[in-house]
């Protein structure tokens, strides 16, 4: 296997000499799929009006996407290892590019949801193969180092164009901000031809462990967006919560017991691996929360147009673009603790000062507040992923990337479908903005002071 593997890349090198091919298209996957978790927030009005449904429609159009994404992303990265990650990325590309279309030619609410789930678990493959493909071109840690670096920029510039991008293809037409993904997959799989095939080896699966917690995911979600329209009591919503528990539960069990488990739970002895974990959850209750409730209230409350909203949030979506290059050189001067907790304590004001302004709040001071919540961005994450590989034994820091990713994706997904069903349950969409905002802000307060227990490095 490893002279093919070395043939392999002998003769796709032969096609290309530079490993640029295969880092253009990682780069070019992880925009699109950081771009579709943030672009459908402003265009969620214009799709309610096209298709009809409520709010727990809505929150199922951005949570089909970040469930399957969070669900399937713990071991989707062995799929880069059986079939090659070069096969995986075009396989994810490929599923992407498929449900994008099926997204955007929808002729019901439930049929785009489902295409969103299908658009979610693309981009479970999509992440890990990307990332693979950056280290197997890059065999010098500088040169690696640097090539992570300009890949994690495609996902900030997604982050930053995603409102914007979106509100204005939303003027002509909801429907372009999946289509636009057409020309963009297709580049992608033109440069990928020219990437070096990927060596592949046998990994162990747990099945077990991929299924409980789907389920206990997906039962989780599905429960807190139901309470939001049928109430905490409903006969749906009591047993799949009961499903989620139970699901947990087997999880763990599973874990312990299994001889290649997903998740070893040895890494939750560890209080920085567990304070991880605490902060990616926290960061995209804050960060994924905040854009689908503001969006909805700037367009149905303020009457803005989407593009007019995503103008709005730009300064935020900037500031995590022009300071993320500085993350690391921050983190020197500083050590990791001082960002992390500053920008946990960022957000938490801008989220506050946001829930307690007055419904006439200017529009410049709504985007002055939130730039407090995009500053989270580069003081948070970057810090916290390394401090998080620095302490984990070398041989689990893949599968411990993948939890925390998982977590991050799992606190978005909770995040709308709470905000959601605090919005559908307030006596006003005022206070359920409140209370979504208010609440958001406690939850990353505490995580700020949890995150004092972490090391300096």
């Amino acid at each position: 296997m490893g002279v093919t593997a070395t043939s392999d890349r002998t003769e796709a090198r032969g096609r290309s000499t530079s490993p640029t091919f295969a880092l253009a298209a990682a780069v070019l996957g992880f925009f699109v799929v950081t771009l579709d978790a943030v672009v459908v927030n402003v265009a969620l009005p214009s799709m309610r009006s096209g298709l009809g449904g409520g709010i727990t429609g809505l929150q199922w159009i951005v949570d089909g996407y970040t469930l399957m994404f969070a669900a399937l992303l713990l071991s989707s990265g062995s799929l880069a290892d059986r079939i090659g990650a070069r096969k995986s990325f075009g396989l994810g590309i490929g599923l992407f590019v498929g449900a994008s279309i099926a997204c955007g030619a929808a002729p019901t609410l439930g049929l785009l949801v489902a295409a969103r789930f299908v658009q979610g678990a693309a981009a479970a493959i999509i992440m890990p193969a990307s990332l693979t493909l950056i280290s197997q071109a890059y065999e010098d840690k500088l040169q690696r180092g640097r090539a992570i670096a300009i890949w994690a920029l495609g996902g900030s510039v997604a982050s930053t164009s995603g409102p914007l991008v979106g509100g204005l293809l939303t003027l002509i037409d909801w429907r372009l901000i999946f289509f636009i993904n057409l020309p963009v997959g297709a580049l992608t799989l033109w440069l990928l031809r020219r990437a070096a095939r990927s060596p592949q080896r046998p990994v162990p699966f747990d099945w077990i462990g991929q299924i409980t917690a789907v389920v206990a995911m997906a039962s989780l979600t599905f429960g807190a967006i139901e309470a939001g329209s049928a109430g905490l009591t409903d006969a749906k919503v009591l047993p799949a919560l009961a499903v989620a528990v139970l699901s947990v539960v087997a999880f763990i069990t599973a874990q312990r017991h299994v001889e290649h488990p997903m998740v070893p739970l040895g890494l939750f002895g560890s209080s920085t691996f567990r304070i991880a974990l605490s902060t990616g959850f926290a960061f995209m209750v804050g960060y994924y929360g905040l854009p689908f409730v503001v969006s909805l209230y700037l367009q149905a409350e303020r009457g803005l147009t989407s593009f007019e909203t995503g103008l709005v949030f730009l300064p935020m979506m900037l500031i995590g673009l022009a300071l993320t290059p500085f993350s690391a050189r921050i983190v020197e001067r500083f050590g990791a603790r001082v960002p992390i907790c500053t920008g946990l304590l960022a957000m938490t004001i801008g989220l506050a000062i946001f829930g307690l302004l007055p419904v006439t709040a200017p529009f410049w001071t709504l985007s002055l507040v939130m730039v407090l919540v995009g500053l989270g961005g580069p003081l948070t994450m970057p810090p916290m992923t390394a401090v998080l590989l620095n302490h984990v034994p070398a041989q689990s820091t893949g599968v411990a990337s993948g939890v925390f990713n998982t977590s991050r994706q799992l606190g978005g997904a909770m995040a709308v479908a709470v905000f959601g069903a605090l919005l559908a349950n307030s006596s006003n969409f005022m206070n359920g903005l409140r209370d979504s905002l208010l609440l958001a802000a406690v939850v990353l307060l505490i995580t700020a002071i949890a995150s004092l227990g972490l090391p300096e490095q």
